[in-house]
């Protein structure tokens, strides 16, 4: 099966291709330049890609053209500007990448006849967030309070809109996650990043909400998720539906317990500060809840909040002592699909 990822330049873009690779599938790429020191760039993804494409989604033309050329099998779009933070000091870019991106990706995908399914990536953050404690489920109401919660909530939307009013000619579903960690990230403003740059420093780390929640998942649990909802689209179920993919109860924690997890699993002395601010508005509470994804899909988490970290530490540790980012995120993906495997045969 050839399938093409959006964004396979971003964090959560190149452990999917490398995943996809893994269980031998063709994979090519879409995206714009790669971050400096990226996974993309550390693993040397574009060595495994039958496509590798530079292309804004932007741009209406080059997009279709793009995805004409890669002739697909399956698509998954992740192609986006994903951080908040970001949102405030660029809200056209990130209004027109997530919102206007997304449509340009539909519309091409309509038009090309080898695709026999899509997944299109929000975020959790699609949710009108009014701070509840039960995890969000899939018919409650979207919202946004920053311009990227609004224009992935936008874009959620223009996917409901399309699936329904263009009769849904490729089977589509889209799928809802939200913080995931995991080796090789460069994001700027996201917690695990911050933590890795300070801890291998030995530096002081400044938090912003310590107190905030988030549901803490390892990447590969996310990504997992994907592709079992890719799956069931190509089985002919699922489409025009969206799916949330978070982790278990016990990994909804706070940014502040995260902080003194990562230091305890790196040995350092680092100190933990607050930084008082001032900030942008950030949630402080957001869980989902996935029994839509376990029951009709037969998803679950198979990492742990702990084990999540772990695994995250131990891949930065190896590739910055040295290892191979490549062989050390393949040897994560094995593991982690052994897993899968057992559980699923229990």
């Amino acid at each position: 099966m050839h399938y093409l990822v959006t964004g396979h330049t971003g964090f959560k873009g190149a452990w999917l291709a490398l995943m996809l690779t893994q269980r031998g599938h063709t994979v090519s790429g879409l995206a714009i330049e790669p971050a400096p020191g990226s996974l993309y760039e550390r693993a040397r993804l574009s060595e495994v890609l039958l496509r590798d494409l530079r292309v804004d989604i932007r741009d209406a033309e080059a997009t279709t053209e793009a995805i004409m050329a890669v002739e697909p099998d399956v698509v998954v779009h992740l192609a986006a500007q994903p951080l908040v933070r970001e949102s405030y000091r660029d809200p056209r870019y990130t209004y027109e990448t997530n919102t206007l991106g997304t449509f340009n990706v539909l519309q091409a995908v309509e038009h090309k006849p080898s695709v026999k399914a899509q997944v299109i990536i929000t975020t959790d953050k699609v949710y009108r967030n009014v701070n509840q404690i039960q995890g969000y489920r899939e018919s409650d109401p979207l919202g946004g309070f920053d311009p990227y919660a609004a224009s992935k909530a936008a874009a959620d939307l223009i996917t409901q809109s399309w699936m329904a009013s263009s009769g849904c000619p490729v089977p589509t579903a889209i799928a809802r996650a939200g913080n995931v960690i995991g080796g090789g990230d460069v994001c700027a403003d996201r917690l695990m990043v911050d933590l890795v740059e300070a801890f291998s420093a030995g530096q002081t780390v400044r938090l912003r909400h310590p107190e905030a929640v988030r549901p803490w998942q390892h990447v590969l649990d996310c990504l997992n998720g994907y592709l079992d909802l890719a799956d069931a689209l190509l089985r002919g179920e699922s489409s025009g539906e969206a799916f949330n993919f978070g982790p278990d109860a016990d990994s909804f924690v706070q940014v502040g317990a995260v902080a003194a997890s990562v230091a305890s699993l790196w040995g350092t002395d680092s100190l933990v500060e607050v930084d008082e601010g001032p900030h942008v508005h950030e949630a402080t509470l957001l869980a989902l809840d996935s029994s839509k994804a376990e029951l009709k899909l037969g998803w679950r988490s198979r990492l742990s909040f702990h084990d999540a970290l772990e695994w995250t530490v131990a891949w930065e540790k190896q590739v910055r002592a040295g290892g191979d980012a490549r062989a050390e995120s393949v040897a994560q993906i094995a593991e982690f699909m052994r897993l899968v495997k057992g559980r699923n045969s229990e």
